[in-house]
């Protein structure tokens, strides 16, 4: 981002913003992101939007809209009465295997006019146990998808034995369990040092993982399979792969479309950063004082220092450009220090702007994000949870 596009929005913060730090959607930027994601899903793969990294109800709505999609992976068992009160053909599948007494929870609370569909995730026998006596306590009976380890190794089922005593438990109690689909996430493609396994090696080797329990699971349990079978896979890290070659069918991704930090790959170079914190400077001070060593106010300072709302967030600092934190004086989420160049012109009641580096750890932290445009602010509240 050029240093002009900073000022300017300096200026209309000044002018229209809230004096706090403040969230920032670049709304423009949001919107072309998802004309290039547009532009590069097949037709085979479904978009689905995880909603831990888009957590807020704008956002889902413009994704869902431009992609054509209700199908969304929630981590957050709250956030599924925010999706199934805007969507009503909402499909939601679990990113991770939930508890037994807040599945059992959230089905106390659910009234019996809501008939959500739910695929929830199961990652060995004695969790889909659980979840059978439940079915069975509700007479109910649950959608189940299958989390497989692609390569990851943070659970799931990791080898065919496992895989077949899953699918005889679900053929077995029919009334009670349905088989909805496979989940395989391969996070660890793009993260593996290239030395271990290029990424191209990674995807192949997670991708015949994945056929291998698919082809158990249409040669031995026919019974089970059937076209609308959910296989989900990828991330966006690793969605353009997916796009180019992929044995799923339901694709599911987020914080590509706002590009924080953490997802600077050269596969998604196409995208860019539509999501900023913007912070006033409290406080600007000569040079930085450390406590106890006040002999070194004597030396000659190159960096001013500048005390900012708030900080300790999970972002960089990116402008004014040459920002950095100070190495000894320490971190503070109340008035974090920043050193400037000397040659660096701010005043207080002037901004300083962040980068997330991850979008789901941000976004709670602010109960409105603020969607930028033509030099106007339109508030729009985050998930309450």
């Amino acid at each position: 981002m050029q240093s002009n596009y900073f000022q300017e929005l300096t200026q209309h913060l000044q002018q229209q913003g809230s004096g706090t730090p403040q969230l920032i959607l670049d709304l423009k930027t949001y919107q072309r992101n998802l004309e290039v994601v547009q532009s590069k899903l097949p037709m085979q793969l479904k978009p689905r939007l995880v909603v831990k990294s888009l957590a807020n109800m704008q956002l889902l709505k413009l994704a869902s809209e431009k992609l054509n999609s209700q199908r969304f992976m929630v981590f957050h068992l709250p956030h599924i009465s925010e999706i199934i009160q805007t969507f009503q053909q909402a499909d939601i599948l679990l990113g991770k295997p939930m508890p037994i007494h807040a599945v059992e929870r959230f089905y106390q609370a659910t009234t019996s006019n809501q008939q959500p569909y739910i695929q929830w995730l199961i990652d060995d026998v004695e969790r889909l146990k659980q979840y059978l006596q439940l079915a069975q306590s509700l007479n109910i009976c649950l959608n189940v998808n299958i989390e497989i380890d692609v390569g990851l190794h943070r659970g799931g089922v990791q080898n065919s034995q496992q895989f077949i005593a899953l699918m005889e438990l679900i053929q077995h109690n029919a009334t009670h369990l349905k088989l909805t689909g496979l989940m395989g996430y391969d996070a660890h493609i793009a993260k593996l040092p290239k030395i271990l396994k290029s990424p191209d090696k990674s995807y192949q080797q997670s991708q015949q993982i994945y056929q291998q329990y698919k082809t158990i699971l249409q040669q031995q349990f026919p019974d089970l399979w059937h076209e609308g079978l959910c296989f989900n896979g990828g991330g966006s890290p690793t969605f353009m792969q997916h796009c180019q070659h992929s044995i799923c069918n339901d694709l599911a991704f987020g914080s590509m479309l706002l590009k924080p930090g953490d997802f600077d790959l050269e596969n998604l170079s196409a995208l860019n950063c539509a999501l900023w914190i913007a912070t006033p400077v409290l406080k600007v001070l000569c040079y930085s004082q450390l406590p106890g060593l006040e002999l070194l106010n004597h030396l000659p300072h190159k960096y001013k220092a500048v005390f900012v709302y708030g900080g300790y967030w999970q972002a960089n600092y990116i402008y004014p450009e040459k920002s950095k934190l100070h190495s000894l004086y320490g971190r503070s989420s109340n008035q974090e220090m920043l050193l400037l160049p000397k040659s660096c012109e701010i005043e207080r009641d002037e901004y300083v702007f962040l980068r997330p580096t991850q979008s789901e750890a941000v976004i709670p932290q602010f109960a409105q994000l603020y969607a930028y445009t033509q030099g106007k602010f339109e508030a729009w509240d985050n998930f309450r949870e």
